[in-house]
């Protein structure tokens, strides 16, 4: 059997089931990050691991220092997703022979860039030769406190659902420039309950349902209210992916003071409610891997604006073995 017939998820999940884990483990493969410590430990460690590949995550002719910032930066992302702050990095990356040392010095200008904005110390790593296309893979440790530590899964039916910024159009450019959301992250778990938060790398309509499932519940959005970059349809705000927005779930007493707080915190950067946490039913179950794909459905309590529905099916977002 082909990697291609099962899809990404089914992969991970084949791969990852069983894998040995120490009294220390919070939580291992399966969300954002890693999480290591003890249970009444203060501090939690989190780790994550991230890698570009050339001719997948970029091309060959953009400029280098925008690879290295999207390398570092899309494990930087994951880190925000668990409430946390970036601490220390690994960087290994392979290239051709022929490659000029000019293109390798602008990748490490990118990754120090991304490192300085965001406090990552960057500790050493590993250099090897690739026959084919290059790579960077960087692991990444953080820290965060236990107590504000969100992972997938801690979503409850009732709770809504938002999306920091706008979605769809990063093959614009998008997605070599984003800013992992570390200061909304550690505001938001600052002064709010987050119940389950990740990041939107494979796009909305494969990342929702994986929410979702890890919290045991259905969803339902109103697809008049995503987030759009200019010029993007629905379809592409859905599937794109290289968002790295934060899509996260509360309580619905906690929601419009959220939003209020919200708006005078980072008045430049939008907040949208799209919906909310279902519970599962026959209408509205936790969806296997075929049936999530199959697109999203209308808020019961929309605007009036934005009629209540059964949707045709939806782009599924990146699948890399699709």
């Amino acid at each position: 059997m082909k990697v291609s017939s099962l899809g990404e998820d089914a992969v991970v999940a084949a791969l990852t089931r069983g894998l040995p884990c120490g009294e220390d483990v919070r939580l291992g493969a399966g969300d954002d990050c890693a999480v290591i410590g003890g249970a009444r430990d203060r501090m939690w460690q989190l780790l994550k691991t991230d890698c570009v590949v050339e001719g997948v995550h970029f091309l060959a002719a953009e400029k280098p220092a925008r690879i290295g910032w999207k390398a570092m930066c899309r494990a930087v992302s994951d880190i925000a997703a668990m409430g946390g702050g970036p601490r220390h990095a690994l960087i290994t990356i392979a290239v051709a022979c022929d490659v000029k040392m000019a293109w390798l010095r602008g990748i490490y200008a990118g990754l120090r860039a991304a490192a300085r904005r965001f406090g990552v110390s960057i500790v050493g790593g590993e250099t090897s030769r690739s026959p084919g296309p290059a790579f960077i893979s960087i692991a990444l440790t953080g820290e965060v406190e236990r107590t504000r530590c969100v992972t997938r899964g801690g979503g409850k039916a009732g709770d809504v659902l938002f999306v920091t910024g706008r979605l769809g159009g990063s093959l614009a450019g998008k997605h070599l420039d984003f800013i992992p959301r570390i200061a909304e992250a550690r505001w938001l778990t600052a002064n709010f309950k987050i119940r389950a938060m990740m990041d939107i790398s494979d796009g909305l309509a494969a990342d929702l349902p994986r929410l979702a499932r890890a919290s045991g519940c259905g969803f339902e959005i109103c697809e008049e209210t995503i987030p759009r970059n200019r010029g993007c349809t629905v379809a592409q705000a859905l599937s794109d992916g290289e968002d790295f927005e934060l899509l996260f779930a509360v309580r619905p007493a906690d929601a419009s003071r959220l939003e209020a707080q919200w708006r005078r915190k980072f008045p430049k950067l939008p907040l949208t409610k799209i919906g909310a946490l279902r519970r599962r039913n026959a209408d509205n179950p936790v969806h296997s891997l075929a049936v999530q794909r199959t697109g999203l459905s209308a808020l019961r309590n929309s605007p009036a604006s934005a009629k209540r529905r059964s949707t045709k099916p939806k782009p599924r977002g990146h699948d890399h073995f699709a």
